[in-house]
């Protein structure tokens, strides 16, 4: 089975970061034979701030990731926030995203197993991963044909995420494929004062210590240019530094 390799920016900001974006995974897939799934938000419900970019919306945003899909053929994954979300993301992507702090929301998985697509939820920052067996089962019980857990990491306040990466193997029985989400699992949040930080420096660490807990796959956001990025910039690996470490890992 091939690895799991999901990517691409936090947020949909425009067309061209998307296409620059999916060019580059395009090509890591064919020269490394990977499993590389594009992941965009249209939408980030949970920022830090009222102020904060959020992104293009629904519909157009689903407009922008089909067009990935078409032009590039890479499969897509993206999140959703709302129940009514679920019908008209699962018309366009191939994977739905429960987010880490909406995973108990029962309606929310009912809705998106009833898609038929795989659903990927992440780990809450407050939650074990023994806790996950129950979101799990609520998609699965609901219809889901495949379910993915994600480990980011678990808060106790104090703008810091710690990783117990035993998580890994806790979640495997529950689970058709579990990741690793190695770039929010290095977020500060809150840090910067109404925004998130994040040391990216320590994301090939993350991912390599994943691996030697039996990760199935990996979660990139990747950005051009972080910096400028509109949506966790402070945790995103640059672009062009993400071959170097899916060579690491495999």
């Amino acid at each position: 089975m091939k690895p799991v390799i999901i990517a691409g920016p936090c947020v949909i900001e425009s067309s061209e970061v998307l296409d620059e974006v999916a060019r580059k995974l395009v090509r890591l897939n064919e020269t490394y034979d990977l499993d590389i799934i594009f992941k965009a938000s249209f939408d980030k419900a949970n920022r830090t701030s009222l102020s904060s970019y959020r992104g293009p919306g629904m519909e157009r945003g689903l407009r922008m990731l089909a067009d990935v899909k078409e032009r590039h053929g890479l499969r897509l994954l993206t999140d959703i926030h709302e129940t009514y979300q679920a019908e008209a993301a699962g018309q366009v992507v191939d994977i739905l995203q429960i987010p880490a702090f909406l995973c108990r929301q029962t309606d929310l998985l009912v809705a998106a197993a009833k898609t038929g697509k795989v659903v990927n939820i992440k780990k809450a920052q407050f939650l074990s991963g023994d806790d996950m067996k129950y979101p799990a089962a609520k998609v699965r019980e609901s219809g889901g044909r495949e379910v993915w857990l994600t480990e980011r990491g678990n808060t106790f306040g104090y703008n810091n995420l710690i990783v117990d990466f035993r998580n890994l193997d806790i979640m495997k029985p529950y689970a058709d494929r579990v990741i690793m989400d190695c770039t929010h699992s290095v977020q500060r949040p809150g840090s910067l004062g109404g925004a998130t930080g994040g040391n990216r420096e320590y994301i090939p660490a993350m991912a390599l210590a994943a691996k030697a807990f039996g990760a199935d796959g990996y979660f990139f956001e990747v950005h051009p240019n972080p910096e400028k990025a509109l949506s966790d910039g402070p945790n995103m690996l640059p672009l062009q530094q993400l071959e170097q470490v899916i060579k690491q890992l495999i």
